[in-house]
Formats: C-alpha cells, structure tokens, sequence
C-alpha cells in the first residue's frame, strides 16, 4: 500500500471501453494501482471514466487519440515520408494540452507512444515535456515497435519525426512484455538489454476461475496462491472419512518441501456432541503436526469468527481452483465429488473404498489401499506422479508468479519510485 498517496498517470492513444490488448493491460494496471492506494489517471483520446475501476480519474485530450482526424491527417504524410506542415503546430498544441495535466503527476506510465508511430505528434510532445523537465520520472511500457515490425516498417523513414521512435532516453524506464521485446528493443536502441525491464502480462485468477465473492475471500485468505500444491476434501467431517489420513498425508508433503494446503469444505455436525469432539481432536492434531497453516476447515475459517457454511457454488469454485481432489474415506456409499473433479479434469487420489473411484474412474485415479499404504508413502506417489506433471507446474507457476497481484508485488510496484 502507498503510504504517500503518489499519483501515477497512465497514457494511451485510447482507454476502455476501446477494446484491444494494450487497452485490456491499461485497465489492468489501472485496477492494481487504485486497489494498492494510489491515486490513478488514466490520459486518453478516446474512453469514458464509467468504463474504467472506480475510482480511477479519466482525462480527455482529443489530440493524443490515433484516429482523431487532424492526426488521421498527419499521419497519412509521415507514412509516405512527408512531414506535414502543420506537424509543429500539433506538437505545440498537445504539449499545451498536456503540460498542466502532467505536472502534478508523480508518475506518467506511457503505453507504446514511445516505440509506435500512430501518433508521431504526440511523441514528439513528450519529448519535449522531458526535455522541459515537466515529466518528472516516465515509464515507457512498449508492447510493439514499428521499427522492428514487417507490418509498418515501411512506415517510417530516416530522420526525425520517425526517429524519435528508436531514440533510447537514458531518463526514461523502459519496460516491454517479454525476453524477445528486450532483445529487439535493446537492438533497436543499441542499449545493453538488462537497461530494459522484463514485466509478463498477467491473469486475474478470481475472474478467470469464475469465483464468487465468498470464494475469491476464501482463496485470497488461506494463500492459495502462494501454494505449491492445493488440495480439496470436499466432504463433512464425520469419522468414516477418515481425516487423520488426510491430517497425516499432508504433513508427509510438507515434509517433501511442498507448501501445501488442503482445504475442507465439509462442516461437523454442531448438534451432535460426538461429531463437535472429533473435529476438535483433528484440530488438535493439525496443530501437534504443525499444520495450522496448511490444513484448512471451511467451517472455521470466517473473517468474524463464526462457523462458515458454504453451498455448492462455492464448493465449485474451490475445485476449479485445487490442483488435487482428496477423498481418504473409509467407506463411502458412491463418491460423488470423484464425478465432479473428473468433469473437471482434475487429478483424483482416493481410496479404495470409494465405489466412484474403484468402478468408474479406471486409470484415471491414483488409488490407494488404506490397509496398506501409509501416508508417507501416498505423498511421495503424488509427488512423483501428479505434482511433478507438466500442467499442475504450469498452474503452479501462474498462480504464485504471473497473476496481476504477484506481478504488481514483485515487478510494477518495484518501479514507480524514481530513481
């Protein structure tokens, strides 16, 4: 969280509700710095506020939009190598326009202006704001280059105006979207490539998954994200499940150097006084294996302290989001979260006393013979089996490092304090 409230402008051509990628990452950005407390702007020629995160300022310059006609205009000659009379008095004109938005602004994100050619007179504005030291510390986030592109190479020629679009600005942070962009822009600029950030795009896990609030609370809370493996018992806690395994399976992986967290969705009976004494014998036992933080009871895990129940949409949510379905049971007169996870595609270890498991999955679940298996041993199959598979490595991956909030944490935030 920004303690000191710096206000951080993002600059585009257009903004949302103009579609497009590099609109889609503004909006991003956008989002991450308004919920990490910063105030935020976003300066655009086309977009409307009421399609932007709350909160989020819009200021509209006409000039600075790609398809404004008089740019339209402009744009036609410096594609055919003439420079327009008039491309000085644009200049002027979006630098007037932008030096009193611009000053007070502590940071200015400027998205592909830089590197492409659609709105050369803006470029040129920019540089003069930071040749006039208007801009104080300036983000170039470059997704594209015409210089460098077989599309619109052809559309832009020896000396300035054009120039401007292959000038490497020491005063300037500058960030593309992937290892190859460095390497062409650091080409292109002659400038080493570590001169050059690296930040990935991102994902938003919660709406990707599709998770209502109550499961976007529950995966934020329990660090789901952080986790390198994600475990789900979607059953109640009754004895015939046979949760001392479960209790025992995952302090095995933890003890493989995993960071795992299994979740119970499940609630114990509250009126029944034999059902309320095992779930706290199991509390008590995570806690002797030191599992506070690793085995999860939905049923103990609201914000206030009360017992929290769930639905079935909730439940839903959370095997979209587990790596795993566990089921450890003793006896079971079907199984049917086997069926769920299998229309899911989801990895399946379970019993064999499970019938949805033993008859219908076939080779699908990794079956385990309580009567002679142990723990230990069933934590070093998954390991070797499910954990070690290319795709939940991949998943893994994602959730701890290229979703939006860990690449803000770790990549974005990291350079809006200037130098």
């Amino acid at each position: 969280m920004s303690s000191n409230r710096q206000h951080i402008a993002l600059l585009h051509y257009s903004a949302p509700p103009t579609v497009g990628g590099v609109e889609s990452v503004i909006y991003a950005h956008a989002d991450l710095l308004q919920h990490n407390g910063y105030a935020v702007s976003i300066i655009a020629g086309r977009g409307a506020e009421n399609a932007l995160p709350a909160g989020v300022n819009f200021v509209s310059i006409p000039l600075i939009d790609s398809q404004h006609p008089a740019i339209e205009r402009a744009s036609d000659q410096l594609e055919n190598g003439h420079l327009p009379t008039d491309f000085a008095q644009l200049v002027s004109q979006i630098t007037a326009e932008l030096r009193p938005v611009l000053t007070p602004i502590d940071t200015l994100i400027v998205h592909n202006v830089f590197t492409k050619h659609f709105n050369l007179a803006l470029t040129a504005a920019l540089f003069q704001l930071l040749d006039e030291g208007v801009i104080g510390h300036c983000i170039a986030w470059s997704h594209d280059f015409t210089w460098t592109s077989p599309n619109s190479r052809s559309k832009v020629f020896e000396g300035e105006p054009w120039d401007l679009l292959r000038t490497y600005r020491r005063d300037v942070t500058h960030v593309v979207v992937s290892a190859e962009r460095q390497r062409q822009l650091a080409s292109l600029y002659d400038c080493p490539p570590a001169d050059i950030h690296v930040v990935y795009n991102g994902v938003d896990a919660a709406q990707l998954w599709g998770l209502g609030a109550t499961s976007a609370e529950l995966v934020t809370r329990l660090g789901l994200l952080s986790a390198d493996l994600i475990l789900l018992m979607p059953v109640r806690v009754t004895q015939a499940k046979n949760v001392e395994f479960a209790l025992e399976l995952v302090a095995a992986l933890k003890n493989r150097n995993l960071n795992v967290k299994l979740i119970y969705t499940g609630p114990p009976d509250p009126h029944d006084a034999n059902s309320m004494a095992y779930y706290n014998q199991l509390r008590e036992r995570r806690t002797a294996l030191g599992l506070d933080d690793h085995f999860h009871f939905v049923y103990e895990s609201d914000p206030a302290s009360e017992p929290l129940l769930i639905d079935m949409t909730v439940v839903s949510d959370l095997l979209r989001v587990a790596d795993l379905l566990v089921m450890t049971s003793h006896r079971e007169g079907f199984g049917m979260p086997i069926l769920e996870a299998g229309l899911l595609g989801k990895p399946i270890v379970a019993s064999t006393a499970v019938p949805a498991a033993s008859e219908l999955g076939e080779d699908a679940v990794l079956q385990f013979d309580l009567a002679t298996t142990t723990p230990t041993a069933l934590a070093q199959q998954i390991d070797e089996h499910l954990v070690q598979s290319a795709l939940l490595q991949m998943a893994r991956r994602v959730r701890q490092r290229y979703t939006w909030d860990a690449i803000f944490r770790n990549d974005i935030e990291p350079l809006l304090i200037a130098d």
